[in-house]
C-alpha cells in the first residue's frame, strides 16, 4: 500500500493530504522505470566487458590453436626456404660452374608470380595478417622451386652435352710448338712495336715461318673468313657454349664462312698481314664476349711441367708483334 504524504497549507494553518494526480504518477512510473532499465543495461556492459561468452571462450581456443599451427607451419616454411637456398647456392657455385653456365640471376629467382592487387583481396579476408604472411612466404617458395626445377633441367641437358662440349672449349695450341720456341708475346699489357706505348694484348703471338699451318682448337663453326681491320687475313670460329677463338694475320685462308672445323684441322697458314712486324700467328680466346687469356687453353697439349714453363715465358715477354 503506498504511503499516504501530506504537505502544510501556511493560510490554513493545517496539514493536508496530497493528491496526485494521474500524470505525475505516470512520471514517476516512467522515472523508476528508466532507472531500471540504466542500471541494468550498466550491469550488463561490466558483466560483458570482464566475463567472456561461451561462444568468445570457444572463438579465443580456435585462435590461439590456430596462432599456434601457424607458428609451427610458419617455422616449416623457413626451414623449407633454408633448403632451397643452399639448392640455389649449389647450384650457381658448382653445378652451372662445373658447365661453364651462367648463373641465374638474383631477381628472377627472387620474384613472386601474384601481384599486388591479390594480396590486397587477401587483406578483406579473416585473419588477414596471417593469411597474407603464409601466402607471400608460399608463392615465393612456390617460384622459386620451379625456377631451382628448370635449372636442374638445363644441368641435365649440359650433362647429356658434355662430351661435346669438350670436344668445342678450345685445347691446344693454334700452331705446332711442343718445346714452346713459337711462343712470342703473351697476354696482358705489353710494349706496341709501332709506337712503343702501353697497350693491352688480347692474345698470344706465335712466332712461326709464314706459310706454318694453322689449327682449330676446338670443334666449331667458322663466322669470320676474311680481311679484318688491323689483323689482316683473319678467321672466326663459333665454338658455340660462349666460345669463340680468332687468328690473325694469315697469309693464307683454308676454309670458308659456315664451314664446320673439328679440332686440329688445318684453317689457315701464318703471315704477317695487316698490322704486324714479321710472321707470327695472334691468336684470342673469347668466352661470352669476354677476352679470355688463352693460356688457360692449352690443357690437351701441354704437361703440368710444360704449362708452368709456357705460363712464365708468356709473362716475362715485354713487346708484341702487332
Amino acid at each position: 500500500m503506498a504511503k499516504i504524504k501530506f504537505h502544510f497549507n501556511p493560510e490554513t494553518l493545517s496539514y493536508e493530504q496530497i493528491e496526485h494526480t494521474v500524470l505525475h504518477k505516470l512520471k514517476q512510473v516512467l522515472i523508476h522505470l528508466f532507472s531500471g532499465i540504466s542500471l541494468g543495461a550498466l550491469f550488463f556492459i561490466v558483466f560483458v566487458s570482464i566475463f567472456d561468452s561461451p561462444e568468445e571462450k570457444q572463438l579465443g581456443l580456435e585462435k590461439s590453436r590456430m596462432q599456434s599451427q601457424y607458428k609451427v607451419l610458419d617455422k616449416q616454411l623457413e626451414e623449407l626456404q633454408e633448403v632451397v637456398s643452399d639448392l640455389q647456392e649449389r647450384d650457381d657455385n658448382l653445378y652451372r660452374v662445373v658447365f661453364l653456365a651462367d648463373p641465374i640471376p638474383y631477381e628472377v629467382r627472387r620474384s613472386t608470380a601474384a601481384n599486388a592487387e591479390y594480396y590486397e583481396q587477401l587483406l578483406d579476408m579473416t585473419n588477414s595478417e596471417i593469411v597474407v604472411s603464409t601466402t607471400k612466404k608460399v608463392n615465393e617458395l612456390r617460384k622459386q622451386i620451379y625456377i631451382q626445377s628448370k635449372s636442374f633441367d638445363e644441368i641435365v641437358i649440359l650433362a647429356k652435352n658434355k662430351e661435346a662440349m669438350l670436344e668445342c672449349i678450345p685445347a691446344i695450341q693454334p700452331v705446332l710448338n711442343k718445346d714452346l720456341k713459337q711462343m712470342a708475346s703473351g697476354y696482358g699489357w705489353r710494349i706496341d712495336p709501332v709506337y712503343r706505348t702501353r697497350r693491352f694484348h688480347a692474345g698470344m703471338d706465335f712466332a712461326a715461318a709464314t706459310g706454318t699451318d694453322i689449327y682449330a682448337t676446338g670443334n666449331g663453326t667458322v663466322v669470320t673468313s676474311g680481311w679484318k681491320q688491323g689483323y689482316g687475313n683473319t678467321i672466326e670460329i663459333n665454338h658455340g657454349f660462349g666460345y669463340l677463338t680468332l687468328y690473325g694475320h694469315l697469309s693464307a685462308i683454308k676454309c670458308r664462312v659456315g664451314q664446320k672445323v673439328k679440332r686440329g684441322d688445318v684453317i689457315g697458314l701464318v703471315g704477317s698481314t695487316g698490322k704486324s712486324t714479321g710472321p707470327h700467328l695472334h691468336y684470342e680466346v673469347h668466352l661470352r664476349g669476354q677476352v679470355m687469356n688463352p693460356q688457360n687453353y692449352y690443357f690437351l697439349d701441354l704437361t703440368p711441367a710444360e704449362y708452368d714453363r709456357m705460363v712464365q715465358m708468356s709473362e716475362n715477354t715485354g713487346m708484341m708483334m702487332d
